[in-house]
């Protein structure tokens, strides 16, 4: 008989469910202490972060629990914190602070335990320790996270936030020779951006500055504003370092465990081995031009034949070489947050946006602001237009749609009819549309169809569509299950408009019935196949991940049971 390595090394615990806080099977408290020796005392207890709001600590913590109503709906509360998430649909409200007069803070889907990553062995350890004692895992960096990949009931996290190395240096490798950098998983773009600019460089990366470089935005594919000139994250990518779920310290590159670099280059976060650091290709940095603009719905016909400008100019617009666009709207106003044109000039940026603000103009559309802008680094450009405001407030829920020029060249009218019914929806009036529009074609990137596991339709995408509602940050778990029904709603409207298509699984709805087919499209079966090879047991699961459904499921009290 054969035995694989996983079961050698781990004897894994083939229980039909995984254990929960308060079962028999539950490990003792001995047990975790055991393991934080192991770890050199980096086991840290969860907490959710309102817990000073509740009795009987909220007499004493009053001050605390003020503070921390108060940026409730600030990310800095959460990629620092080794359990707490942002998206309060997966917090589900166990413990916030607006509801201190309940007698209990519960734990939730917050995870019990996490561990302080410090490096392959404290991951190998923590690995080891879930699979012999049936403990759910999860991966958690900032927190980030729409779908509910970064925490789960009962789980043991894997903290990876701390791992900020950083280093720029010559790579050579069969495929690639020149400047790179290696990123520990910790780095956020606030961090990375600053210092590849410092070293000269320019790294391609997200919009969002609080967001991780290495963890399930490389992963997932990573889209930002150079990805119009060098590809998306995942095209740039040298090699990942790893721990597999048996234990193993390995290197995945286009010569070492190729498979797993595939896997990793865009088909999926935290779900084939925990990535503890990203090498990527650095670009040369210098100037970069910069626009934005604004105009306001002041007479309704006038503002969607605005709209429909847009996108028709977009189809040229996105066809010039390094340009990419953040915009977005609502029944009020349709904003340019940024224009980036890598290595170009104002005057050059002013000239491409002339014909459709020539076009608004004989709309009798007025603009609110119109600004441009040239800057000697790319990091210089993105500080300035502060990029855009941060989406990630924690009291917010979103879908999205990936939109090719066909949509806009067959059915153009379909598709701002969508648009009308979202932003004029009377039932949920803090909603808005959102959009990055980017050139990730072969062709521009230089790369061949199936080099990487980036879902396919992105290489045919005008643009990312995003579709949000807001809501009050005491908003009670009913509001926001309506809030997460409506979003899925709003994001169907598009699958008829795009067939064929999908969606960039970060920026996207964790129930979609068709999310294989939406997220990894032709893909799926080949990541399937790694996710087995590595992870043969399916230790590591998150929503909408491949292999979700193959193994475990989640039952009626939020527990992990095998499929049946």
């Amino acid at each position: 008989m054969v035995v694989t390595l996983y079961h050698r090394i781990y004897a894994v615990n083939q229980s039909t469910c995984r254990a929960l806080p308060g079962d028999a099977a539950w490990p003792s408290q001995s047990d975790w202490d055991q393991l934080n020796k192991t770890i050199g005392g980096n086991l840290i207890v969860g907490k959710p972060l309102a817990q000073p709001c509740y009795t009987p600590t909220i007499d004493a913590d009053r001050d605390t629990c003020v503070t921390i109503r108060d940026d409730w709906t600030s990310g800095d509360l959460y990629y620092t914190d080794p359990v707490n998430v942002m998206s309060p649909y997966w917090l589900n409200n166990t413990c916030s602070p607006y509801l201190g007069s309940d007698p209990t803070c519960i734990m939730g889907n917050i995870a019990v335990y996490a561990v302080n990553v410090t490096g392959p062995d404290t991951v190998a350890a923590a690995l080891k320790f879930a699979q012999q004692k049936n403990i759910r895992l999860s991966i958690k960096n900032t927190g980030h996270d729409y779908i509910g990949r970064s925490n789960g009931q009962g789980s043991l996290a894997l903290w990876t936030h701390n791992l900020k190395n950083f280093t720029v240096f010559n790579y050579s490798s069969p495929g690639y020779t020149g400047p790179a950098i290696k990123a520990g998983a910790g780095i956020q773009f606030f961090e990375a951006y600053e210092l590849a600019a410092n070293a000269g460089y320019r790294v391609t990366g997200g919009f969002c500055p609080t967001v991780g470089m290495v963890g399930g935005y490389v992963q997932g594919g990573g889209h930002g504003p150079l990805s119009s000139s060098y590809g998306m994250a995942a095209d740039n990518t040298l090699e990942f370092e790893v721990v597999t779920v048996d234990g193993r310290h390995l290197t995945a590159s286009p010569t070492q465990n190729s498979d797993l670099y595939w896997a990793l280059s865009g088909g999926g976060a935290g779900n084939y081995a925990v990535v503890l650091s990203l090498t990527i290709k650095a670009h040369p940095d210098g100037q970069t031009a910069g626009a934005s603009f604004s105009f306001a719905n002041t007479n309704a016909t006038q503002y969607w034949a605005g709209v429909a400008a847009w996108h028709k100019a977009l189809v040229t617009i996105n066809t010039i070489p390094k340009f990419s666009t953040s915009w977005g709207f609502d029944n009020s106003a349709f904003s340019l947050n940024v224009a980036t044109l890598a290595d170009g000039t104002q005057a050059e940026l002013e000239g491409y946006l002339k014909p459709f603000l020539d076009e608004l103009s004989s709309l009798g559309i007025t603009l609110a602001s119109y600004n441009t802008s040239e800057h000697a680094r790319f990091y210089d450009h993105y500080e300035a237009y502060s990029f855009p405001p941060e989406i990630y407030a924690t009291n917010s829920s979103l879908g999205g749609r990936l939109i090719p020029p066909s949509t806009i060249e067959g059915n153009l009218t379909g598709l701002i009819a969508a648009f009308q019914q979202i932003v004029q929806d009377a039932d949920f009036p803090r909603n808005r549309i959102s959009a990055i529009s980017v050139n990730v074609t072969h062709a521009r990137v230089g790369n061949a169809a199936g080099s990487n596991a980036v879902l396919p339709a992105w290489r045919d995408a005008l643009y990312t569509l995003n579709v949000g509602i807001g809501f009050d940050a005491d908003a009670p778990t009913p509001e926001l299950v309506a809030v997460q029904q409506k979003v899925n709603a709003w994001q169907a409207l598009f699958t008829p408009l795009t067939p064929g298509g999908g969606g960039y699984m970060n920026e996207a709805t964790f129930d979609d019935p068709s999310w294989k087919e939406d997220y990894y499209g032709a893909n799926y079966d080949k990541l399937l196949s790694i996710k087995k090879k590595y992870d043969p047991g399916f230790a590591l699961w998150q929503h909408t991940s491949v292999g979700t459904d193959a193994y475990w499921e989640l039952n009626g009290e939020g527990r992990l049971c095998r499929v049946k």
